[in-house]
């Protein structure tokens, strides 16, 4: 509830978010404006944040609801970035345990990656393995399907 009001009262630049219904703080849902200066700028992206029952010790999950391509995006909208991941060593040791989630975190803060994640890929541990590659190897035909998805999240 103090991150509903927090998020009210100062929203940060280019995101919205708060619960689905006064009667289920579980569920949230986000809007996500596409950074300026790349391909996905202009669209506006929607997505769900549903909260675990012991939240903030475990992290929520993201979904975007609108068609996405991204290396950090799985096909169905789930969003894999370090900070939704759950705390303490990674058994992969890809990632430190100090860049995964911890109850200092905030939406906020989930938010806000996901903005700089969708501006700045990390295509070394994609989710979307086509779009990863893409990214990596032709940069020019990624930007183009992302125009064309921003546009269709758009109605145009």
């Amino acid at each position: 509830m103090a991150e509903y009001k927090e998020l009210t009262v100062n929203p940060p630049d280019g995101v919205t978010a708060g619960p689905v219904s006064e009667s289920n703080f579980f569920e949230w849902e986000a809007l996500i404006s596409g950074p300026d200066g790349t391909p996905y700028e202009g669209g506006i992206f929607s997505a769900v944040l549903t909260f675990p029952r012991d939240y903030p010790l475990s992290p929520p999950v993201m979904k975007f609801t609108c068609l996405m391509f991204h290396p950090n995006i799985y096909p169905d909208g789930t969003v894999c970035i370090s900070i939704l991941h759950a705390p303490g060593d990674d058994p992969n040791m890809y990632e430190h345990a100090s860049e995964r989630w911890s109850p200092v975190q905030s939406v906020e803060k989930i938010l806000l990656s996901v903005v700089s994640m969708l501006a700045e890929p990390n295509d070394e541990s994609g989710a979307h393995v086509d779009a990863s590659k893409m990214w990596r190897e032709d940069r020019a035909q990624f930007d183009e399907i992302v125009r064309q998805t921003v546009r269709k999240t758009l109605g145009l």
